[in-house]
C-alpha cells in the first residue's frame, strides 16, 4: 500500500467512527456479538445440565441480572394515574426488543404506589399500572401468555420511605420469572440460544409502532 493512501484510509475511518456514534445502540453492540452472555460455561452441556436440574444453578437469576442491567426495568407513573407517558412508552420499547430476544423466557410486572391513600385502593392502582404495561407490551407484539402474571404491592414496598407523593414510588418493575418450558435448557439446547444470540445480538432492531393502554385510577397514590 503506497504510503500516501495510507492517512486518508485513517481519516476515512475516522470519520466512519464519528457517523456512527450518533446512533442508539444496545450496550451489546459496542462488543463482539455473543460475548456479554459467555461467562465461561458455554460447550459445558452436561455440568450444565446437571445444576440445572439440581437447582445449583439459575438461568432465571442470570438472565433477570442482566436484563437488569441492559435497560431499563422501572416505569414511573403521575399521581392518582395508571396512564403511560412518553418517557413510560419509551422505556417500554426498549423492554420489548429485549424480551424479543428471548422467547423461551417469562416476565413478571409489579405495580407499586406511593402511601398516599387507602391501602386497598393503592393495591387495586397497583394492579392498573402493572396492566398498563403488561399491554402495553402485548401491544408491542409480546405473546401475553409469557407475561406470567400481574402482581400489585401497592404501597408496601417503597423506594423512598414517606408518607408524602413520591413519584419514584410510583412505578411498575419488570422482572424474568421463568421460562416457557424449562426443559428447552435441557438436553443441549443452552448452545443453541447462545449461537441464536450471537448472531441476534448483532443486528439493531427496526423501530416499532406504539400502542398501550392507558387507564384512569382511583382515588390513591
Amino acid at each position: 500500500m503506497a504510503k500516501a493512501t495510507r492517512p486518508l484510509l485513517a481519516a476515512a475511518s475516522l470519520l466512519a467512527l464519528v457517523a456512527c456514534g450518533d446512533r442508539k445502540v444496545f450496550s451489546s453492540w459496542n462488543e463482539e456479538a455473543g460475548v456479554f452472555l459467555d461467562t465461561g460455561s458455554f460447550g459445558n452441556a452436561n455440568t450444565n445440565n446437571i445444576q440445572m436440574m439440581n437447582g445449583e444453578r439459575s438461568y432465571v437469576l442470570d438472565l433477570n441480572n442482566r436484563f437488569s442491567q441492559e435497560v431499563q426495568s422501572t416505569v414511573n407513573f403521575e399521581f392518582n394515574s395508571a396512564k403511560l407517558d412518553s418517557d413510560a412508552q419509551a422505556i417500554l420499547r426498549v423492554q420489548a426488543q429485549w424480551i424479543r430476544q428471548f422467547p423461551e423466557v417469562r416476565f413478571k410486572v409489579y405495580g407499586h404506589t406511593d402511601a398516599v391513600g387507602s391501602g386497598a385502593s393503592n393495591k387495586r392502582l397497583g394492579m392498573r399500572r402493572a396492566r398498563a404495561v403488561v399491554n402495553f407490551l402485548v401491544g408491542q407484539g409480546i405473546n401475553r401468555a409469557r407475561l406470567e402474571a400481574v402482581v400489585s404491592h401497592g404501597e408496601d414496598r417503597p423506594l423512598i420511605v414517606t408518607q408524602e407523593r413520591e413519584r419514584l414510588n410510583r412505578r411498575t418493575v419488570t422482572e424474568v420469572s421463568g421460562f416457557v418450558d424449562r426443559r428447552m435448557l435441557l438436553n443441549g439446547k443452552y448452545a443453541h440460544l447462545i449461537f441464536r444470540e450471537y448472531v441476534d445480538s448483532a443486528t439493531e432492531l427496526p423501530p416499532t409502532a406504539t400502542s398501550g393502554l392507558d387507564e384512569i385510577a382511583d382515588s390513591g397514590g
